[in-house]
């Protein structure tokens, strides 16, 4: 079992940076890939991220390519999402989960979710 924490949600203007970060229990933390979802009001939720159990390898959105970053810290149990040059269209309620296996976009492949952080971004 795996439980998720995320943070660093918050409100900022366009063009401006935040960093999410989500927090793991358990002990088998280095052993799951690790994703970033975002959800907006209407609308499904989509893959934002999704890094390897290593680090070593990642994936991204087209929408966010170039303007955001996913890294993990296993010593820490926390995967990060650093997110740059930020527009109003990335504001969604955020989420990460996790899988215990390797990388993957779609929603349904993931085994464990954290209750989301919240950010909005501002013309």
């Amino acid at each position: 079992q795996v439980q998720l924490v995320e943070s660093g949600g918050g409100s900022v203007q366009a063009g401006g940076s935040l960093r999410l970060s989500c927090a793991a229990s358990g002990r088998t933390f280095s052993s799951y890939a690790m994703g970033w979802f975002r959800q907006a009001p209407g609308k499904e939720r989509e893959f934002v991220a999704a890094i390897s159990w290593s680090g070593g390898n990642t994936l991204y959105a087209d929408s966010v390519k170039g303007r955001f970053t996913i890294s993990r810290d296993n010593a820490k149990n926390t995967v990060y999402l650093q997110m740059n040059s930020l527009k109003p269209e990335d504001t969604a309620a955020y989420y990460c989960a996790a899988r215990r296996s390797g990388l993957g976009r779609a929603v349904y492949l993931y085994d464990y979710w954290g209750q989301g952080t919240q950010v909005t971004v501002s013309s």
